[in-house]
């Protein structure tokens, strides 16, 4: 019946186990389709992240120049254009001081005169305007803004056209397109106009400008997390930037934004009208085919992509260690369970074991105490022979008793109470002497070999004592066999660096089995064979001997080839030579 149980309980456990197992493979998988799903929409914002801030670091690119060119345009609209001239001059006198004085190299004024125009080149350190030759590469904004005076041109009204398509760092602002206070705009148009000037200083953008932008849109921490090239758009691309030198990142860039634009949109848009509505075109914000230079960007891991993935892999990395975690704790509480499961039954076979052990001479003792009180008490032989059955029975009884005392000492790690240098051969001739009448009961003959001059040991002599007269026993218990004899030995080991006794006690027995020399040592176990026969004992003896030797720093191992006998072999450690004997 109890059988039958142990197998329910086991098949229930079991079926927990793998309902365990099955449920962290669901999780697994589920796990691994959220994480899936949520590094898609991680891949999605930081990419909607991250042209957001190209587009407000291009807003405030352009921005940068509008601002400079509202700092030079003349604030009185006027037809004088000596005047237009020498406002232009105070302006720029008081507004290169600033830290945004070095953002153009060269700035001039186009003036209309008899059908042509006339560059006024601004000396930038004299902040004065002197007539110069138009240079070679500004021939097709004059050429432009010369086909905007012709007679059909002037008819219409509006902003310059479109720039030619190689456009470079130069652009043009009319310069009495603002209307005074008070006079409307259509008064005035582009055609009648001079033209402000300005070429964009490429080094100045490239070292003060651009980083300053990349600093704060792109970086954290101290660092730039993307690597950035600035190419500009015309038929054979410049580089203008890189924040990494030598290295590429158009073809395979993460986002993009257009730089640069004509600053004219913003400086001559429209005011709002009532209502907060534009009474020009709507203009959106900067994209990628906007502007006279374009800005990519890459992350430094690659791509986004990588980002996501690397994020991914350390998430499902996480989740696998935590899975793998609660198996490893199931596996564990299992095997701990069984364990306890397993001491547990040791431990009720150790109860009901030395229960055994302990009635056997508390009956004997009761039994001879009992028959002394009668007739037999005249009797002096039946005396004498109830007296040393009661003395072996008493002396049985305090080995066991002491046994488990040790046990429980051991158990507290209290297997040595007072070290001392020992001399084995004595150790081993006070053990042999103690245990004689278990040899004599069990009629075998003890051999005994001890080498001459064996070094000292360090250890407690009751303890090694007990770890000794175990083994005896043990030999005259189970291992005595046909040939009823037991072998004890002593002998050097070791080299001289790390000396060692070697004692051996062995026997000619039935031996140990293969698969029970693994447990021979663990506390409570008896093997097939001593259940079987019913050979008294507790289970302790091995176990309190393995540990007494290994706390003196020994070691203790069996040998056995059913069926040739059994051997166990202790080796401790020799006393340093310093010590005394």
């Amino acid at each position: 019946m109890s059988t039958g149980k142990d197998r329910r309980r086991s098949a229930l456990s079991w079926l927990l186990v793998a309902g365990l197992f099955l449920l962290c493979a669901v999780l697994g998988v589920l796990q691994y389709r959220w994480i899936g799903e949520v590094s898609v929409a991680a891949r999605d914002r930081l990419r909607g992240s991250l042209q957001a801030s190209l587009n407000r670091l291009s807003l405030d690119f352009n921005g940068e120049i509008s601002t400079a060119c509202r700092a030079l345009l003349p604030s009185a609209p006027g037809s004088d254009s000596l005047a237009a001239e020498t406002e232009v001059a105070a302006r720029y006198a008081q507004w290169k001081t600033g830290r945004r004085g070095r953002m153009y190299r060269h700035i001039a004024i186009a003036e209309p005169r008899n059908k042509t125009l006339v560059l006024r080149n601004l000396d930038l350190d004299k902040a004065q305007f002197e007539t110069a030759e138009w240079p070679p590469d500004w021939l097709p904004i004059k050429q432009r803004l010369e086909n905007m005076m012709s007679p059909g041109t002037r008819q219409r009204r509006g902003f310059p056209g479109p720039p030619p398509e190689d456009r470079g760092t130069v652009f043009d602002l009319p310069i009495f397109s603002i209307p005074a206070p008070g006079r409307p705009a259509a008064e005035f148009g582009p055609a009648a106009s001079p033209f402000l000037i300005f070429d964009l200083n490429p080094e100045y953008a490239r070292d003060v400008l651009l980083p300053e932008l990349l600093q704060r849109y792109l970086e954290t921490g101290g660092t730039l997390d993307y690597q950035v090239e600035v190419l500009s758009r015309q038929r054979t691309p410049l580089v203008v930037f890189q924040s990494d030198p030598g290295v590429r990142v158009a073809a395979r860039a993460d986002a993009s934004v257009g730089l640069f634009e004509a600053p004219d949109y913003q400086i001559f848009r429209p005011s709002p009208g009532p209502g907060g509505r534009g009474r020009g075109p709507a203009r959106g914000g900067p994209s990628p085919d906007s502007g006279r230079w374009q800005l990519f960007v890459r992350h430094r891991a690659g791509s986004l992509e990588a980002v996501v993935a690397q994020a991914r892999w350390r998430n499902l990395a996480v989740t696998a260690g935590v899975l793998l975690l609660m198996l490893a704790s199931v596996a564990a509480l299992i095997t701990y369970t069984r364990r306890a499961q397993k001491l547990a039954g040791l431990q009720m076979d150790f109860v009901a074991g030395i229960s055994h052990e302990l009635r056997t001479p508390l009956t004997v003792i009761h039994t001879a105490a009992y028959n002394l009180r009668g007739k037999l008490a005249a009797n002096p032989a039946q005396v004498e022979r109830y007296g040393v059955l009661i003395q072996q029975e008493s002396g049985r009884l305090k080995d066991l008793v002491e046994q488990v005392l040790r046990f429980s000492g051991v158990t507290a790690g209290r297997a040595i109470q007072n070290p001392e240098p020992l001399s084995v051969p004595d150790l081993l001739e006070d053990t042999l002497e103690s245990t004689k009448a278990v040899f004599q009961q069990a009629g075998c003959t003890v051999e005994k070999h001890i080498d001459p001059g064996l070094p000292l040991v360090m250890g407690d002599p009751m303890a090694l004592q007990q770890a000794f007269r175990n083994l005896l026993h043990n030999a005259a218990r189970h291992g005595a066999g046909d040939s009823r004899w037991v072998g004890v030995s002593a002998s050097r080991a070791g080299t001289h660096a790390k000396l060692a006794l070697e004692i051996r006690v062995a026997d000619r027995g039935p031996g140990i089995p293969a698969d029970e020399q693994a447990h021979i040592f663990e506390p409570f176990y008896r093997g097939r064979r001593a259940l079987q026969d019913q050979i008294h004992g507790t289970g302790l003896g091995l176990n309190l001997a393995m540990k007494i030797v290994q706390a003196h720093g020994g070691s203790i191992q069996v040998k056995s080839v059913a069926p040739t006998g059994v051997e166990f072999i202790v080796r401790l450690p020799a006393a340093p030579a310093g010590d005394p004997s």
